[in-house]
């Protein structure tokens, strides 16, 4: 953050308190301040940037086209920024959101270093008691959480991992300062889309790699490339067009799905079709696809039968291609890791790729990593184990609402909201990009955006009424949740053990059962179009007071 910012003191108790100065705390501090609320945020971390912030690793970078993830509220925002790549990297990503803090002056309002341990609701004085782990407090009228999806890391559980005298770390906690990796003996745990963006982007400056996979991933090519400045200025000049389209995807991204019908072509057509597809830049491979790989079993096992067929083409050594082939989910059945050369990776004679099932770890010692056949010497470990999803970051801190109960105990069999944004029992707190909302599965600004004016737009209602407390009703909250688990019913998703199904055996106590479904996956025009539907009638499933 630019330390030549100035920022206000701390107050004792603001109309609206943010949680999290990511890309929604960001989006929900412009948008409130420009209604004129008094607003604060608080942010545990020492800069701006969320998840670019933290994610500082090697390889770490967008999934989706940078001129499709920015902030779409302000034409001179769009018209300044330059976007140097297709899919930007983190360190450009985190300038951008300092920019935007800077050119919208919003770092008065924003206080970094403010870990929020405690969250109690004041039935009788109708507002929230907030209490920070430096020992201040402050209160709120209303809350909005902002905590981001993936901001709790899964550490580590092998016995031994302290004992490792070389660096390691998780990505999520990368140093600030640079890692030097030339001439190092890295192990990197972990094969999700973290490990698979550090090994493809490592593989070639350090001596030796290990790759410790405990379960493979489907991968395909993100196909990135620079953005030069006649490039950009067409940008510009179609950005309402683009954000027009994103807005009618399912994922709010810059592709959608094939409807020409999957059995209409013949195989060598199809075949034909997905090797275009295959070249194509970002989701293309994903999410222009025929609908029907994300609903019949059998074009799925067609389409992911091709894509095992490209991995055992680019990785020459055919048992290690077959060791990176999934055979437990199909190709989309939790969202797809884009990589760059990370199966070619593989091809490289110091790159070794560890099969956990067949020698698991066994402990880490002071030199390195051993399994059942021995001892890994290392220099350095990564460990990509992953985050403890969606409600992670809400089960650290003690949230508590009507009559004391808690939020970690009302999710303790999986999380109950209405709309994503709000949960019976914890009046005036909301939720952006909270669990059982599309935000997950959506391009996020742009879902943010969507979910962000409602919030705004409600909290003004509900101040413009003269009410000073809303909630969701419990029949509202019981029918949403039904809803969400309901929309899984016609889609191979409902058999991924990815995060979005609540799948996460690197937790304690997690076996790798499904836990519950944390993300609406109707698509998010379907969603958007509920907010605005509920909005319209008064605000159904609200109760204001």
């Amino acid at each position: 953050m630019n330390e030549t910012l100035k920022q206000k003191a701390l107050g004792d108790h603001y109309r609206v308190a943010i949680i999290g100065a990511g890309v929604g705390g960001l989006y929900l501090v412009k948008r409130l301040t420009d209604l004129g609320i008094d607003v604060v945020l608080l942010e545990g971390e020492g800069g701006v940037g969320g998840t670019w912030y933290r994610n500082r690793y090697p390889g770490a970078r967008f999934d989706s086209e940078s001129y499709t993830y920015g902030f779409s509220f302000s034409k001179s925002l769009l018209n300044e920024w330059h976007w140097q790549e297709r899919y930007s990297p983190q360190p450009e990503n985190l300038r951008y959101f300092n920019y935007v803090v800077e050119k919208f002056q919003l770092a008065e309002h924003i206080h970094f270093n403010c870990w929020l341990t405690h969250a109690h609701w004041q039935e009788a004085e109708r507002h929230w008691w907030l209490a920070l782990g430096d020992g201040r407090q402050l209160k709120a009228d209303f809350v909005i959480s902002a905590i981001g999806l993936l901001s709790v890391p899964t550490k580590p559980r092998y016995e031994g991992v302290d004992r490792f005298k070389g660096d390691s770390f998780h990505t999520f906690e990368w140093p600030d300062e640079p890692v030097s990796l030339e001439g190092k003996r890295v192990g990197v745990v972990g094969t999700g889309a973290t490990g698979i963006q550090v090994i493809g982007e490592i593989a070639p400056i350090v001596d030796s790699l290990h790759v410790f996979q405990r379960r493979p991933n489907w991968a395909a090519p993100l196909n990135n490339s620079a953005i030069s400045g006649a490039e950009m200025d067409d940008i510009r000049a179609k950005y309402e067009e683009i954000f027009e389209f994103c807005s009618k995807t399912p994922g709010g991204f810059a592709h959608e799905p094939d409807r020409r019908g999957f059995w209409n072509f013949t195989r060598e057509e199809r075949v034909a079709f997905w090797d275009e597809l295959y070249d194509q830049p970002g989701f293309s491979i994903w999410l222009a696809n025929f609908r029907e790989i994300f609903t019949d079993e059998r074009a799925n096992a067609e389409f992911s039968d091709y894509i095992a067929g490209r991995i055992r083409a680019r990785v020459r050594d055919p048992k290690i291609a077959e060791k990176l082939i999934p055979k437990d989910h199909g190709f989309g059945w939790q969202r797809v890791p884009m990589e760059t050369n990370y199966y070619e990776a593989f091809n490289l004679p110091h790159v070794h790729l560890v099969d956990l099932n067949e020698t698991p770890i066994t402990k880490v010692t002071e030199s390195g990593i051993e399994i059942s056949e021995g001892l890994i010497a290392l220099d350095l470990i990564v460990y990509a184990t992953g985050f403890d999803a969606v409600t992670g970051a809400f089960n650290r801190i003690d949230i508590r609402g009507v009559g004391g109960r808690s939020l970690r105990e009302k999710w303790a069999e999986g999380p109950e909201t209405y709309l994503g944004t709000l949960v019976s029992g914890f009046p005036n707190f909301m939720m952006v990009a909270g669990p059982q909302s599309a935000s997950s599965l959506s391009n996020f600004p742009r879902a943010i955006e969507i979910g962000g004016n409602w919030i705004a737009d409600l909290i003004s209602h509900v101040m413009g009424t003269g009410c000073s407390r809303v909630e969701a009703t419990e029949e509202a909250e019981a029918e949403w949740t039904a809803h969400v688990a309901e929309m899984y019913e016609a889609l191979l998703m409902r058999k991924g053990k990815g995060w979005f199904t609540g799948y996460n055996s690197n937790l304690d106590g997690h076996t790798g059962e499904r836990i519950h479904y944390f993300v609406y996956n109707g698509g998010a025009p379907k969603f958007h179009e509920t907010l605005r539907s509920v909005a319209s009638e008064n605000y159904r499933g609200l109760t204001m007071s």
